[in-house]
């Protein structure tokens, strides 16, 4: 036998370059950032109801230590589908910015009406709105009136509903607070109220017309869940 490679193994070396090859071709190779077979849709596979096709789902929200607890719904409910239309038609908006946003408006609507400040409440309620809060102020001057408000806590900001109506985007929450609410007369007497804190449930509806320059969201309604 002369020095070169036996024929034989020539031959198998080469079956064996076919097979990898056909191999590869067949099932693919993984990639660093490819994700995992089970995670990939399936071809023809639905996107959970009311997720725009361009838009990413929302980020996980982190709690934060001595936050009110944030909560979203899920995507395939009617409040989720009300929230996706509206990140449609605004770019940027994070339901999970709203909900600390409207949190900070509670704290500020919330004092601003026991204290009687009409100019913090104009600027964060609708006409309408303002028009009742307005009335019940001036009611309590008039009866010689003072409410206290203690805010000891906020424990949960959550998305009830959620819709879009035209250019008009309305989102209802679930505020659970600590509050302790005193209402006296003149004479210092407790005419209405509690010194004990007390744990409030409200529906609260915030609405901003997404066409408008002003980021504001106005509260448009108020009631005790």
């Amino acid at each position: 036998m002369s020095g070169g490679f036996p024929l034989e193994l020539i031959l198998l070396a080469m079956v064996a370059a076919f097979l990898v090859l056909r191999l590869r071709s067949v099932l693919g190779r993984r990639e660093g950032f490819e994700r995992p077979p089970q995670e990939r849709a399936a071809p023809g596979q639905p996107r959970p109801v009311g997720v725009p096709a361009a838009e990413a789902p929302v980020a996980p929200h982190q709690p934060v230590p001595g936050a009110p607890r944030l909560v979203v719904p899920d995507g395939r409910t009617p409040a989720g589908q009300g929230l996706a239309r509206i990140r449609a038609a605004e770019a940027g908006f994070d339901p999970y910015t709203f909900l600390g946003g409207a949190e900070g408006a509670f704290r500020m609507i919330v004092t601003a009406f026991a204290a009687g400040d009409r100019g913090t409440l104009r600027s964060l309620l609708s006409d309408d709105t303002y028009a009742g809060f307005e009335q019940a102020i001036v009611a309590r001057e008039a009866a010689g009136e003072r409410q206290r408000t203690e805010l000891h806590g906020v424990h949960e900001m959550a998305v009830e509903a959620a819709d879009l109506r035209g250019t008009v985007a309305e989102i209802t929450l679930r505020i659970v607070s600590d509050q302790v609410n005193v209402t006296t007369a003149a004479n210092g007497e407790i005419v209405h109220g509690t010194e004990a804190v007390t744990e409030l449930t409200d529906l609260w509806s915030f609405q901003r017309d997404l066409r408008s320059t002003d980021p504001t969201w106005k509260l448009v309604g108020t009631q005790s869940a």
